[in-house]
């Protein structure tokens, strides 16, 4: 079941990201923007998350546990954000990646340069440091 992310996620989205080496800078603690996967334990096995810039969106933190990737668990994740992104008005949604450039075409995004990437987005805790600079940027225009 994907549902909107509670304060009380908060440890077990932790956890999952540090498990895959993402990065955990910058999450908030009340996880808003953000979504989970639960399972029928109620354990947290996957999560999306987007920041939101005004009518651009970063979109961060999509991560699934070991045991149910190749599922179809991420992608379930990803158009789940991207639709509740459209249904919220951002235009345009970017990311950094250092290891899944392969997975995010499938939803629309291409890579860019960091120079393409709104001054606001560049301003968040991913772009300033909580990812590489070696990391590929990516962007997608939002359905609505």
């Amino acid at each position: 079941m994907i549902r909107r992310a509670t304060a009380g996620d908060h440890p077990a989205l932790l956890g999952l990201l540090a498990d895959a080496g993402l990065p955990t800078e910058g999450v908030p603690a009340s996880l808003v923007g953000f979504v989970v996967a639960e399972a029928s334990d109620g354990s947290i096995v996957g999560a999306a998350g987007i920041e939101t810039y005004g009518d651009k969106g970063l979109l961060r933190s999509v991560v699934v546990a070991p045991s149910l990737r190749g599922t179809g668990l991420g992608q379930d994740l990803t158009e789940y954000v991207i639709a509740e992104a459209g249904e919220r008005g951002i235009a345009d949604l970017y990311l950094l990646t250092t290891t899944a450039e392969g997975f995010f075409p499938r939803f629309g995004f291409y890579p860019v340069t960091r120079d393409a990437v709104p001054e606001a987005v560049q301003a968040s805790v991913e772009f300033q440091g909580a990812c590489p600079s070696t990391a590929v940027i990516m962007h997608c225009p939002v359905p609505s």
